[in-house]
């Protein structure tokens, strides 16, 4: 496999070479795991094929960096890559379990979050990731500013101490432990900071998820470096727990068309562009498993 800038436009080389990959992982796999542990034996080939799609994106970072490739040049090989292999990883699921509609759905929007992200980790504008704070940190931080702020009180020692112990209570019924402050993507741009969490969409069963996002939404937003926290939904349609993340005043949440026009504005990218002219599912994926995910309706969930 030859990297250089014209990879981006060899889509059926790059698919080719996954699938000899994959027939050579699979042979060995299956000597590894029977057919009833078709788990493990998914497991194992999406691995294989992770790490045969980063190691050629390893090659293609060296050989941009030796020939100078413009950032544009360069996020648009690695997402051709980074495509065709979600492609044969989806064949070679396939092969090993026919997806069902759970699975398969579940499994594409599993995908869409990391593929969009390559806009960020590869950008066209300035910008740059950031390691989010660890609320174990920002709880201490403010715990310190309250008890700061209660000692310089007018009032008896006795009362700081009660004051003190009801706000240790409030901590208490914030969290019974620790809150994951990292979402799916942290970076700055212009000076600002920006939290990003990515979702495939809203199902009939997001109450506890929305209420944890709205409680780490309001935590960044009382930090003293100014978060911006973002949602950027798939679907198109959404339901009640998406509208209440928008209508919040603490996210700013774009679905479908309007998700990828903010992705544009922050990386510098248009991907929206990019997914209409170089995907093509249907005719991307091997006889067998476009047969299957026609035969069983399962086409109408690759809407990226």
């Amino acid at each position: 496999m030859n990297i250089d800038k014209n990879i981006k436009e060899r889509k059926q080389e790059l698919l080719a070479y996954f699938r000899d990959r994959a027939s050579e992982f699979l042979a060995q796999i299956k000597t590894q795991y029977s057919e009833t542990e078709f788990g493990k034996r998914a497991s194992a080939i999406n691995r294989a094929l992770n790490q045969t799609k980063d190691n050629l994106i390893t090659t293609l970072l060296q050989q941009s960096e030796k020939e100078k490739w413009t950032n544009k040049e360069k996020l648009e090989a690695i997402l051709m890559i980074t495509y065709c292999n979600i492609v044969v990883m989806i064949e070679s699921r396939n092969s090993v379990r026919p997806y069902e509609y759970m699975d398969f759905s579940r499994r594409v929007g599993e995908l869409w979050d990391p593929f969009c992200k390559l806009c960020f980790h590869y950008p066209i504008n300035d910008l740059s990731l950031f390691v989010p704070p660890l609320f174990s940190e920002v709880k201490k931080k403010m715990t310190a500013e309250i008890a700061e702020y209660i000692d310089n009180l007018t009032i008896t020692y006795e009362e700081k101490l009660e004051l003190k112990t009801y706000y240790d209570k409030v901590w208490s019924l914030v969290s019974s432990g620790e809150i994951q402050l990292e979402l799916d993507l942290h970076f700055s741009h212009n000076e600002q900071k920006y939290v990003v969490d990515f979702k495939s969409g809203f199902g009939s069963n997001e109450k506890g998820n929305t209420n944890r996002l709205l409680l780490v939404a309001t935590i960044y937003q009382n930090l003293d470096d100014n978060y911006k926290c973002l949602l950027f939904v798939r679907a198109e349609e959404n339901n009640s727990y998406f509208n209440t993340l928008k209508n919040s005043g603490i996210w700013e949440a774009y679905c479908g068309s309007e998700a990828y026009q903010k992705i544009s504005e922050y990386s510098g990218y248009n991907l929206k562009e990019w997914t209409e002219k170089n995907i093509d599912w249907a005719a991307d994926f091997n006889a067998e498993t476009t047969q299957h995910l026609t035969d069983n309706n399962l086409l109408q969930y690759l809407l990226w």
